[in-house]
C-alpha cells in the first residue's frame, strides 16, 4: 500500500497535539454545527451532540498527542463520520434494536474510513490501558504518573522522598503488572492483531 499525502487539514491535528485555542475555536466553529444538526436529527439533543463532539474532541487530543494522526483526507469528513459513528454506537448501546450505520455517499471516503479505523483501535488501547491502570495500587499510579511526566528517575525519587534504586524497582514491577493485565485481557488479541 502506497503512503498517502497527508492532508493540509493535518494542522487541526497539529493544534489540537498544541492546544492551540484558536484552531480549537475554529474546529467548533466550521464543524461542529454540522455534527449537532445531524444528531438533533437522529434521536438526540443539542446535550448528547455536546457530548459526543467532547468525547471525539479528547480522542483526537490524545491521539494527536501520541503523534499516531496523520490525516489524509479532510478534517470535516473525519471529524463527522467520527462523531457520526460515536452517536450511532450510543443509540445502538441504549436501545434494544440494532442500529445499522449506513454511510452516506458524502461522507464516504476511503482515507476517512480508513482513519476512523485508526481512530477506535487507538480509543480501544487507550480505554484498556485506562482500565487497568485505575486496578494499580495508588502508590504505582502515582509513581507512573510522575515517570510518564518527568523523564528523569533521580527527579521522581527525590518528588516521591525514596531512593533512585526503590523507584526503578518499584516502576518495573508496576509496569510488569499493569502489561501483565493488559495481556490477559479479553480484547487485547483482537487489538494487537489490528
Amino acid at each position: 500500500m502506497g503512503k498517502s499525502k497527508i492532508h493540509p487539514d493535518q494542522m487541526y491535528i497539529e493544534g489540537l497535539a498544541a492546544n492551540d485555542s484558536a484552531i480549537i475555536q475554529t474546529i467548533y466553529k466550521k464543524f461542529v454545527p454540522k455534527v449537532v444538526m445531524f444528531i438533533m436529527n437522529n434521536s438526540g439533543d443539542k446535550e448528547h451532540a455536546q457530548d459526543v463532539v467532547q468525547e471525539v474532541m479528547i480522542l483526537l487530543f490524545n491521539q494527536a498527542k501520541a503523534n499516531t494522526l496523520q490525516l489524509t483526507c479532510p478534517f470535516d469528513a473525519y471529524f463527522f463520520l467520527l462523531c457520526k459513528r460515536k452517536w450511532l454506537n450510543e443509540l445502538k448501546k441504549t436501545s434494544n434494536k440494532g442500529v445499522t450505520i449506513n454511510e452516506d455517499a458524502v461522507s464516504m471516503n476511503e482515507s476517512a474510513l480508513e482513519l476512523i479505523g485508526q481512530t477506535e483501535e487507538f480509543d480501544e488501547k487507550q480505554q484498556l490501558f485506562d482500565t487497568m491502570f485505575q486496578k494499580l495500587g495508588e502508590k504505582c499510579q502515582e509513581l507512573l504518573k510522575l515517570s510518564f511526566t518527568i523523564k528523569s528517575m533521580e527527579e521522581v525519587a527525590e518528588k516521591l522522598n525514596v531512593t533512585y534504586g526503590y523507584v526503578r524497582k518499584k516502576k518495573s514491577l508496576c509496569v510488569g503488572q499493569l502489561t501483565q493485565w493488559i495481556q490477559e485481557a479479553k480484547n487485547f488479541k483482537s487489538l494487537k492483531n489490528n
